[in-house]
């Protein structure tokens, strides 16, 4: 459970380009059946992308982990929309905070009828300034050689991408947070 206070003040809105608005907010533990249904609804390959192995769907231990968060070393923001007077998932983005206390990682997933709209983007500014407040110093993040659309999103924002020196098929891309 939670050490810290639920952070309100980070809901926010972002418009798509289509006009639907979305609420982004962060993670809380009554999250967690529309956050197994988010990852329920994800491609096999986005699955893949996103936890780097095969899974059907969160392990209950993974669905407890992912939505009980500690808010002071860690932020998960979820974005939703309305759809038949329910919330839908459509995106997630966190940072755990590593034991250095002046690095994170960072993970982020957005559902296949989201991408490409600037959510991602979005996500990840957001994500950075929290860790800028934070006091963090560096971001960092795994990504599969073979997702090119994260890959491209993290060149766009600035992070230095290199060949993890024991997985070819692994990038590793760091971000000095100013």
């Amino acid at each position: 459970m939670s050490k810290s206070l639920y952070p309100a003040h980070l809901v926010s809105q972002w418009r798509a380009p289509d006009g639907t608005l979305v609420a982004i907010r962060p993670i809380r533990p009554e999250d967690a059946e529309i956050e197994r249904a988010f990852v329920a609804a994800l491609s096999p390959e986005a699955r893949y992308m996103r936890f780097m192995m095969a899974l059907k769907e969160l392990r209950p231990q993974m669905l407890e982990r992912f939505t009980h968060i500690d808010y002071e070393r860690e932020m998960a923001l979820i974005a939703v929309v309305k759809r038949h007077e329910r919330e839908l998932q459509i995106g997630v983005a966190r940072y755990v905070m590593q034991a250095d206390n002046e690095s994170c990682e960072f993970a982020i997933v957005v559902a296949a009828d989201w991408q490409g709209l600037g959510l991602g983007r979005h996500f990840m500014l957001l994500l950075i300034d929290l860790a800028r407040e934070r006091g963090l110093r560096i971001m960092t993040g795994q990504i599969l050689a073979a997702n090119k659309r994260m890959l491209a999103l993290a060149r766009v924002l600035g992070f230095s991408i290199e060949d993890a020196p024991d997985d070819f098929a692994m990038k590793n891309v760091r971000l000095e947070i100013r």
